[in-house]
């Protein structure tokens, strides 16, 4: 590769700054549907990923989370050829205080699938993949799985490989390779990985994040590239909502609700089931001084919910009113983390009034037989 000036080596060095301090601010912006900018990363070496930093001669070696920027409130969103979900869009759910964990959610169309994703010695790895995912719990405090996976390691040069968990053989095969989509014009990492019958070509730019990836097997190709960047996102979704009406049917009432990087959903569902149903001659679910303490789905595939004083001080109905708000509460809470067992508790304790007494353990079953819409 060509040497480059020192008139010029500045000149893009100011420009790798500009793109790395946009990538950073993105949170800020207002532009909802800004693409990304073209990469302006200097002229890289064949044996090293290095970036020139100013007022020094020691060039400064770019890190794997350089390739993987953390961004909140920001979609990212894929175009696709070769298959229906090839097409995709990537939201960030939650992010770690100290910058070495994202927890984002894909959507391709036809799922969810949300990952964990952590920095740490020298790798960016997936320590956490649940498919088929359309609840929001965060789960950044999660234990990598056995089999995790790296995305890419240290040190960024050509050559450099690692076996995956499942056999595949994973190499960094170019470090300054030109790629360019929708979005703009990249100078990229290239990492393949090679399976029996497949071979995959990852390609990712500093400030930037995962450009393109390219799937061949067989003659058969799909390819999935950058198109635009959406910042200011929010992962929006509807949730039903169960009330008791006064001829003691459960109705439905489905609301929109849209979740920003790092909201917490307890807080989001506390304040819809304080509001009154819209409609008529439904009862309310809880008062507006109810707190919803926790809510999890456990590993048991229960739902667990903790309320609370008030909803039992505040609720002033009878028994049997009071069993229907309880199932209404299990139906909502059940169905929006896809489980038919709900665990409520009251301040870490079972549920207990003067009407309804309920046992250590004992869960509320999801039934949906009074529902009308």
């Amino acid at each position: 590769m060509k040497k480059i000036g020192l008139e010029r080596m500045t000149i893009i060095i100011i420009m790798i700054v500009a793109v790395l301090t946009l990538a950073a601010c993105k949170r800020n912006t207002s532009d909802d549907n800004q693409t990304l900018p073209q990469s302006s990363t200097p002229g890289v070496q064949p044996d090293e990923i290095t970036q020139e930093p100013q007022n020094s001669d020691e060039a400064v070696k770019l890190t794997v989370k350089d390739f993987y920027p953390m961004l909140a409130d920001v979609e990212y969103i894929y175009s696709g050829e070769g298959n229906e979900f090839a097409s995709y869009s990537r939201f960030t759910d939650f992010l770690s205080e100290d910058g070495s964990r994202i927890q984002t959610r894909t959507s391709n169309g036809g799922t969810e699938t949300v990952r964990v994703i952590e920095v740490k010695d020298g790798k960016l790895s997936v320590i956490k993949i649940i498919n088929e995912c359309y609840y929001r719990d965060n789960l950044l405090a999660a234990e990598a799985d056995e089999q995790a996976e790296v995305l890419l390691m240290e040190p960024l040069v050509q050559g450099t490989e690692w076996i995956l968990a499942d056999g595949r053989v994973r190499y960094i095969s170019g470090t300054d390779v030109e790629i360019s989509t929708e979005s703009g014009k990249y100078q990229t990492l290239e990492v393949t990985t090679e399976d029996e019958d497949s071979i995959t070509k990852d390609y990712y730019a500093p400030g930037a994040g995962l450009i393109k990836t390219v799937f061949k097997s067989d003659g058969y190709e799909v390819t999935s590239q950058l198109s635009r960047i959406k910042q200011n996102a929010a992962y929006v979704r509807s949730i039903d909502i169960f009330y008791p009406g006064v001829d003691e049917n459960i109705y439905v009432q489905p609301v929109t609700i849209s979740f920003k990087t790092g909201d917490i959903t307890r807080l989001l569902l506390q304040e819809e089931l304080r509001k009154k149903a819209k409609k008529e001659d439904c009862l309310p679910l809880a008062s507006t001084k109810t707190k919803i303490n926790s809510m999890y789905l456990g590993s048991d595939n229960i739902a667990y919910i903790d309320f609370s004083e008030e909803l039992i001080t505040e609720m002033s109905v009878g028994s049997g009113y009071e069993a229907i708000i309880l199932q209404c509460i299990a139906n909502t809470v059940g169905k929006y983390y896809g489980t038919d067992r709900v665990y409520l508790t009251v301040e870490g304790r079972p549920y207990e009034s003067g009407h309804i007494s309920m046992l250590e353990g004992e869960t509320i079953q999801v039934d949906m037989s009074r529902v009308k819409e």
